[in-house]
């Protein structure tokens, strides 16, 4: 995907991580951590099914890329661990404080590195939706948090 700056308000609390050698970086790119390094959430293993591709990547969800990284290089680069976002998203309704997690591809196989739906539980979430959306819209703004740096969404009490 293009790079988006998809950044839209709040403190983004940046840090800043190498990327992994074979991987290339968008700017607006969801990212977690491997071996120490940035990968956007496409560089994933599939694990067979869509949740535990979620589970997985929340687990070691790092923020939103803000600087862009060509493939081969591993120069560190700033990523948001926090802050509201504007992801491109399945047509649904979205309510204010909605679990909101990666989306995969259509054949299942990859997590989408731009792109979300709504989730179930707070284990395969990457923020809350900030601002109630209807049917007919395919953006949702997120207020992301880093599981890494933040400890992730967290159940309601």
């Amino acid at each position: 995907m293009a790079n988006n700056m998809r950044w839209r308000y709040g403190d983004t609390n940046p840090v800043t991580l190498p990327v992994a050698t074979d991987e290339a970086i968008d700017i607006g790119d969801l990212v977690y951590v491997a071996s120490g390094a940035a990968v956007p959430a496409s560089g994933l293993a599939d694990t067979t099914t869509k949740e535990g591709n979620q589970e997985a990547f929340h687990d070691a969800f790092v923020g939103v890329a803000m600087q862009c990284s060509p493939e081969g290089s591993t120069d560190p680069i700033r990523i948001a661990t926090s802050g509201v976002f504007e992801f491109d998203s399945v047509s649904a309704t979205y309510a204010v404080g909605a679990l909101i997690g990666v989306d995969e591809n259509g054949s299942g196989t990859q997590l989408e590195p731009q792109v979300v739906a709504e989730v179930a539980t707070a284990n395969l979430a990457i923020g809350r939706c900030a601002k109630a959306v209807d049917a007919a819209a395919t953006r949702v703004l997120v207020d992301v948090v880093s599981t890494v740096l933040k400890g992730g969404p967290q159940a309601a009490a």
